[in-house]
Order: structure tokens, then sequence, then C-alpha cells
């Protein structure tokens, strides 16, 4: 199954934020935004929700922590406890260093991960630009016809209206 996509082509940020919000501002659906810089701003511009990654990696690396402590516990104080000089078996502040330091591994590890996973990267995919020289210097613009209503001619007067260097229609391969 395929889908029609509507690119417009732009110079500069400003333009490209500008024509982001009136066209969300319209209720088209804005598929992607392609820049060449992270561009301040483009999240609100496009009705992005924020990132839960922030949350997923916190929650991986408490659950680490808890898990590292538990195990160092288990250990030293029920698996072999071995009195080695008088000192308890379940001293926790001998078990702090090594608990941070596999609380940043596994949060760090589930960053990676978890953003390879939320943008679809695996290995061997390939990058597939809709406009040559869009990540050189140019900012596109990218949105979806999903039905009858979206009027191409409007929506090319609107994008030239915020000095578009190009737009253009172009048939995709729909997503998995």
């Amino acid at each position: 199954m395929s889908r029609r996509l509507f690119i417009g082509v732009f110079d500069n940020e400003e333009d490209m934020l500008h024509a982001v919000r009136a066209a969300r501002e319209r209720g088209h659906a804005i598929v992607d935004v392609h820049t060449p810089y992270p561009v301040h701003g483009l999240d609100d511009a496009m009705g992005l929700s924020p990132s839960r990654l922030p949350w997923m990696v916190f929650g991986f690396g408490l659950l680490a922590a808890v898990l590292k402590v538990w195990f160092e516990y288990w250990t030293t104080a029920i698996d072999w406890p071995v009195n080695v000089g008088g000192k308890p078996w379940n001293s926790l502040p001998a078990f702090v260093p090594v608990t941070f330091e596999v609380m940043v591994l596994f949060a760090g590890l589930s960053a990676v991960f978890g953003f390879f996973a939320v943008c679809r990267l695996f290995p061997g995919k390939r990058a597939v630009l809709p406009v040559a020289g869009v990540t050189d210097d140019r900012f596109a613009v990218i949105l979806e016809e999903s039905d009858s209503t979206f009027d191409v001619n409007a929506m090319e007067r609107l994008f030239r209206s915020f000095h578009a260097v190009r737009v253009e229609e172009q048939i995709a391969e729909a997503r998995p």
C-alpha cells in the first residue's frame, strides 16, 4: 500500500517553523521534518508529546540499583556470610560505589537501546531522504495527503508564502 506525501523545501529554519505551525493549525498530518541541525521549538510546532525515554532510563537505572543491592546483601549476609575482621555481613555503605556504577551502566544501556527501538534503528537500515541535500543545508516539511479534503494548490500557496524553495508530491511505500 502506498501513500501520497506533500513535501515543501525551505532555505532557513524560521520559514520552516512558520510553515509547520500553519500546516498544523489547518489540521494536516505532519509526517516528518528533516533539518540539517536541531531546531529549537520544532517539537512544539509539530505538536509532539514529550519523550518517555527519560522515564524508561530512570526506571531501568532504579531497577538495576535495587537488584544490585539485593544481590550484594544476599551474597554477603545470607548465602556466604564470611566474618572478616569482625565487620558486619550487611555493610550497606560498602555497597554504594558498585551499586552506583551498575545503576549508571544499566541506565546508559537502556537509553541507547530504548532510543534505537523508538526510532526503529537496526543494523543495515538505510536512510531514505525525501529530497537531496536535506541534511546539508535545506529544511523539508513532509505532510501526508490523508484524504480527499487535502487541497494541494492551497498547501502549495501556503508553503510559497513562507518562501518555500521547492514544493512537490511523492508517492511513498507505507511503513509496516
